[in-house]
């Protein structure tokens, strides 16, 4: 429920906040250590580094659900890296993992609320399917993008594009 009511307020929010998301990075990380452990999936946090303007609790939210998904959908003795970059004006988080892939027609769709592309092995891991679309609002409300780079059996690659200017 507390996710559907983020998602109501995403666009009254102010987003004037200095982020610097290397930081933010090795927040989530910290705060996801005992669920990647729990799971046996190593978080790597690449050297890249970027700011940018907007609402530090949204984009946190945000980095944390890509990440919390790249982990949740590994496998064991995987690993999910994260590495924020400046590119043409954008600040870009880009999440790298070992998990099971996802099918390409489904790359749109993992964004749509309460989707799930295995039912039965997202019914027993837990959530509602409510985490990337949550982190395609907040990317919406800031200007930006997220999207799937590639997939296959072997992982997934994502971006989050953020203008740097929010």
């Amino acid at each position: 429920m507390q996710v559907l009511l983020e998602m109501t307020r995403l666009e009254t929010v102010e987003r004037n906040d200095l982020i610097s998301l290397s930081a933010l990075v090795e927040e989530v990380f910290c705060d996801l250590d005992t669920v990647a452990k729990e799971r046996k999936v190593t978080l790597i946090q690449a050297s890249g580094e970027a700011e940018v303007t907007g609402n530090d609790t949204l984009v946190y939210r945000a980095v944390y659900n890509l990440v919390e998904n790249a982990i949740k959908y590994n496998r064991s003795g995987g690993f999910v890296t994260v590495d924020c970059q400046q590119k043409r004006g954008q600040a870009v988080v880009t999440e790298i993992d070992t998990g099971f892939g996802i099918p390409v027609k489904e790359w749109k769709s993992i964004f749509e609320p309460f989707f799930r592309s295995d039912k039965s092995r997202s019914r027993s891991m837990g959530g509602a399917g409510l985490g990337l679309a949550l982190v395609s609002r907040i990317a919406e409300a800031h200007g930006g993008t997220v999207g799937v780079v590639r997939s296959s059996a072997f992982g997934t690659e994502m971006e989050l594009n953020l203008p740097q200017n929010g």
